[in-house]
């Protein structure tokens, strides 16, 4: 539905007879994989971030992250838990292909489970089919995640400024 342009309108009404054709679970078709994909990802990725960060902050005998040390860490600890998870990426695409197909041709899809997906994924393609995708997944995760957790860190310290400002202006008045 991503792809489709739909009005309010439209969607409204493509979620009512989704509902009325499948039930309300319909609704949330692939959330496990999502989950799995996700859940994992975010674990690896705040592990490893910090780990990474650490371990640089060290080396570079510094207290506090610089840009570039965020920025590094963000993009391996991202490129990391990307790779990591992508079968579960693979899996959610794969489904949500194959549901836009069976609903272009008006046909009701009773899904099969990912571990179904995934099996199934492994006899037509190998495992290797499992990492479709690799390296346009890896191009668009490390800078986001890079950028995303320098941008973080570069927040935080700044708030961190003005808030000690702050309250150093405020004792002074006392």
């Amino acid at each position: 539905m991503q792809s489709q342009k739909l009005s309010y309108r439209e969607l409204t009404d493509c979620i009512r007879s989704a509902v009325e054709a499948e039930g309300w679970l319909s609704l949330w078709r692939g959330l496990g994989p999502t989950l799995l994909r996700d859940v994992p990802f975010s674990a690896m990725y705040w592990y490893n971030y910090e780990r990474a960060k650490a371990f640089l902050c060290q080396r570079y005998n510094t207290t506090e992250p610089t840009l570039s040390i965020s920025f590094i860490s963000g993009a391996l600890s991202g490129s990391f838990a990307s790779i990591v998870t992508l079968p579960f990426d693979v899996v959610k695409t794969r489904r949500q292909v194959e549901l836009g197909e069976l609903q272009a041709k008006n046909l009701s899809c009773r899904g099969s489970s990912t571990f179904t997906c995934m099996r199934r994924i492994v006899a037509e393609q190998g495992f290797s089919g499992l990492f479709a995708g690799f390296l346009p997944r890896l191009i668009k995760v490390a800078p986001a995640c890079a950028i995303m957790i320098s941008t973080y860190e570069f927040g935080k310290a700044f708030f961190r400024k003005q808030n000690f400002e702050r309250s150093l202006q405020s004792s002074n008045a006392k």
